[in-house]
């Protein structure tokens, strides 16, 4: 099993003092009857990765939940977005645009049905439909 930190440390940089410069997204539905099922994973994820790195996921800001914190010395805008799991490409886009944040700096977190649960798969590049 891959450990989730290990991701991270390969973002190398300055500090507090940077713009942002990655996305940490954490995908789920937003409401208390997602809570506790598997679709909500990526938030449960994000909530644990911000903690580790002293940040708080409550600010509302493109259409999700935000907080900001330092991993490897490089900002990081962790965010649960508010919309549905399918339309939560919105609120990164929006994100990215906004930070000027290209593709390659974007983690996603989210369930996958085909993998055991605790299990981490990395991956590059984007999940598309052909």
């Amino acid at each position: 099993m891959a450990d989730i930190f290990s991701l991270f440390r390969k973002i190398e940089g300055e500090g507090t003092h940077t713009p942002i410069t990655h996305l940490v997204v954490g995908l789920g539905n937003p409401g208390r009857e997602y809570a506790d099922t598997r679709h909500n994973v990526g938030f449960l994820a994000i909530d644990k990765v911000a903690a580790a790195a002293g940040a708080t996921v409550s600010r509302l800001r493109f259409r999700a939940l935000c907080g900001e914190g330092v991993i490897g010395g490089k900002r990081v805008l962790f965010m649960k977005p508010e919309t549905y799991m399918n339309a939560s490409g919105e609120a990164v886009a929006e994100a990215a645009s906004f930070y000027k944040i290209p593709p390659e700096n974007i983690i996603v977190f989210c369930d996958d049905i085909s993998f055991a649960p605790g299990r981490v798969h990395p991956k590059k590049g984007k999940r598309g439909r052909s």
